[in-house]
């Protein structure tokens, strides 16, 4: 795994990169960068390909994937039910183990730091999971920094 943190816009990165975020089960992305998803067509093609809403039990802690931007494809982490609600560091291990699932060897991933904006997980821990991860693949993670 190769792994870079920049001082980027997301929405910057080559479009060879697929873009990451989290999500709640609800599919609301209306807060945060998911409002920049949902302005993409995201949150149209989330409910088009996965149904209106999700019942966290359903898929706590998964990868949803789409297409709907110029850039490989969205990886959509389910981190928590509701959008008020906040993650834990082991939802969203879990939904990047989902992730990893869907990765082939030389994909590049592109992403905000996760988990840390209005979810409030703190960095140093998402950073390490991320790491822990992705230690055994062939994906270049970069993560964009804009603050």
């Amino acid at each position: 795994m190769k792994f870079t943190i920049e001082k980027r816009d997301l929405f910057t990165v080559p479009k060879d990169y697929f873009l990451c975020h989290c999500i709640s089960a609800d599919f609301a992305l209306g807060a945060g960068i998911a409002k920049e998803f949902a302005k993409r067509g995201v949150k149209d093609a989330l409910i088009k390909k996965y149904g209106r809403y999700r019942f966290y039990s359903d898929v706590s802690a998964s990868c949803f994937d789409t297409s709907s931007t110029d850039w490989k494809g969205e990886y959509n982490l389910v981190t928590k039910e509701k959008y008020w609600d906040k993650p834990t560091c082991y939802a969203l291990k879990n939904a990047l183990t989902d992730m990893k699932g869907y990765c082939q060897a030389g994909d590049k991933i592109a992403m905000p730091k996760i988990g840390c904006g209005l979810d409030r997980l703190k960095w140093d821990d998402v950073e390490q999971i991320i790491k822990d991860v992705f230690a055994d693949t062939d994906v270049e993670i970069l993560v964009c920094d804009w603050r």
